[in-house]
């Protein structure tokens, strides 16, 4: 076998280191670069996305802290409005209860004003009706008929003895009517 040949072995293994040579040198001036340049773009690539990924992360952890402040803060605004609003509330429950109180009040006391002038009023009547049954009387007891002289009178002397009368039982009867 030619290859095995000593002489014609070392010359092949000389031609195939030189090929080699070559070879290398083609890859390293041709090849090597672009495929260097290739891997540094990827490298760059995979570094840029890296780094953006950690921006994006930062941001939306900024983002979420930012986020939680404001639900803190809402909360805290919701709050407020909720005791402003239980404050009004219980105002005007107040403002209320002393409003209806005022207006009882008035009402009461026009319910007394309406009673005493209807006491006075049934007072009057009841004058009335004695000084005409006084008359009435008078005229049974003198038998004759009285002038309108005699009948005030009357009227006036009947109207002091029951104002007597009356001074002498107190203001019960006028609190009883």
């Amino acid at each position: 076998m030619p290859q095995f040949d000593t002489h014609f072995f070392s010359s092949l293994i000389f031609w195939e280191i030189v090929s080699f040579g070559i070879l290398l040198w083609v890859l390293y001036k041709y090849a090597f670069p672009p495929i260097l340049e290739t891997l540094e773009t990827r490298e760059r690539r995979i570094k840029e996305s890296l780094e953006q990924a950690e921006r994006h992360r930062a941001e939306a952890e900024r983002k979420l802290r930012e986020y939680e402040a404001k639900l803190s803060a809402a909360g805290r605004e919701a709050e407020a409005v909720l005791a402003r609003a239980q404050d009004r509330a219980q105002r005007l429950m107040e403002e209320n209860e002393q409003r209806l109180l005022a207006e009882a009040e008035r009402i009461k006391g026009d319910a007394a004003s309406e009673i005493e002038h209807e006491r006075r009023k049934a007072i009057q009547e009841i004058r009335a009706q004695t000084t005409e049954l006084a008359l009435l009387v008078a005229e049974k007891v003198v038998g004759r008929s009285l002038n309108d002289a005699d009948h005030r009178r009357l009227a006036d002397e009947a109207l002091q003895a029951v104002a007597e009368h009356h001074g002498e039982r107190g203001s019960g009867v006028e609190g009883e009517m």
